[in-house]
């Protein structure tokens, strides 16, 4: 059955996800995975589509939260998104292989495809159009059993909104409209073909509308750095949410420096002790820590809850350092620590910003082995010279890097045991 995920149901869900997972011990356990779940353990995906789906092999971050979501059993992804592809127009050059070769080669149990945005520039007449090419791809993949013993389940995504940026977007309101126009006659298709669909037209819109932090593209239509972090987030809680236990909140640590009772969610916090200029105490980590945003400016308050943050209340006045294992991560008045301070520059997080360079490093060898980068080395002037001749062989063992990458995130971040220490500096 689809959900059509709206940003406002979106919201309220994870309000209540999170004000229940508060209430909750730290450590929930696993819930048997539903079999109409978008995206399983194990599951090997297969990403295709538009500039979107391209894109999101060169930030990392939706592929790190799927990877971190199921450490004992993880996903393996290969991204076929190749910029500017529409669903009846994905030209591609001279004796490239065909797609269902690479999806059998990956044994693929689930596509993602994200559709919409090229072919809305057709205006609101190309609609029904879309909606027949959307059904008949759906169609053609009946019976495909691309991972050599069921057939491929599929997940359709929808385009963004079009951002309002002034000059740079001029016709913003017309493109708007058709955006949703095309979202809409996918999620019709989908909801009669009973495919899961994700919503990141009603999302990203309620998100642009917020006028504090900054812009999530760079033209209106592509996403920037920041907008692939949020949009991510939106992205992986639709693709697991059939899965009860996926919705794990950020780490939130909150301490009385009067008393040191504690209480925390994702990290299990042990032998609070107070020190001459301070506290003290250990922190294991039961679940990842969250990746933080790559901008400095402020968030938007509808995502404040996607970020790691410690509150610390009764501490004497003063400015408070926080080390963890002796790395400085945070500073701030006891005022800020009462009110929460962000947490995202910890060894832990930094682990975790080098599992997601991995994973784009991974994805740049699969690109390299399956999108050659220069064409005349395979069938123009230069096929007959050693580097032409070269190619093929240089193919294969981009292709080998990209598996022997792949095997090693299997083994994920690991989690661990830290000594968390708050000092007074002034």
């Amino acid at each position: 059955m689809i959900r059509k995920i709206h940003s406002l149901i979106v919201l309220l869900f994870w309000a209540v996800a999170v004000s229940t997972a508060s209430a909750q011990s730290p450590l929930q356990p696993e819930s048997p995975i539903r079999p109409d779940s978008p995206i399983r353990p194990g599951d090997r995906i297969a990403i295709v589509g538009n500039t979107f789906a391209d894109q999101l092999r060169i930030h990392g971050y939706l592929e790190t939260m799927l990877l971190q979501r199921w450490p004992d059993n993880p996903v393996s992804i290969r991204n076929l998104g190749w910029g500017g592809d529409m669903l009846n127009a994905r030209d591609r050059p001279t004796n490239f292989p065909a797609e269902e070769e690479t999806l059998s080669a990956h044994r693929t149990d689930v596509i993602i495809a994200c559709f919409g945005m090229g072919e809305s520039f057709a205006g609101e007449e190309g609609v029904q159009s879309f909606q027949a090419a959307v059904d008949a791809w759906i169609k053609s993949l009946e019976g495909k059993t691309y991972n050599g013993k069921s057939q491929v389940r599929l997940v359709l995504v929808s385009p963004i909104a079009n951002e309002p940026l002034g000059k740079l977007t001029p016709r913003h309101e017309q493109r708007d409209r058709e955006i949703s126009a095309y979202s809409q006659a996918m999620s019709e298709v989908a909801i009669a073909a009973q495919v899961p669909f994700v919503d990141l037209y009603q999302t990203s819109r309620y998100l642009m509308d917020e006028p504090i932090g900054p812009n999530f593209t760079t033209n209106g239509i592509h996403l920037n750095s920041y907008g692939y972090w949020a949009m991510s987030h939106y992205l992986f809680r639709d693709l697991v949410r059939d899965d009860p236990a996926a919705v794990q909140p950020p780490w939130q640590i909150l301490i009385d420096a009067a008393d040191l009772t504690t209480q925390a969610r994702g990290v299990d916090i042990s032998d609070a002790a107070r020190t001459e200029a301070g506290i003290k105490f250990r922190a294991t980590e039961l679940i990842a820590p969250t990746l933080p945003p790559p901008t400095s400016d402020d968030l938007p308050p509808q995502l404040h809850h996607l970020r790691d943050s410690m509150t610390i209340t009764n501490l004497p006045p003063g400015i408070y350092e926080l080390t963890v294992d002796d790395v400085s991560v945070a500073t701030a008045s006891h005022d800020d620590w009462a009110r929460g301070v962000t947490i995202d520059a910890s060894p832990a997080h930094q682990e975790a910003e080098a599992f997601r360079r991995a994973v784009n490093d991974k994805n740049l060898q699969f690109t390299y082995s399956w999108k050659a980068l220069n064409q005349v080395h395979i069938v123009g002037e230069r096929k007959k010279s050693p580097s032409g001749r070269a190619l093929p062989a240089e193919v294969i063992e981009f292709n080998q890097l990209a598996q022997k990458r792949d095997a090693k995130l299997r083994d994920g971040i690991e989690r661990q045991t830290r000594n968390w220490r708050v000092t007074r500096i002034h």
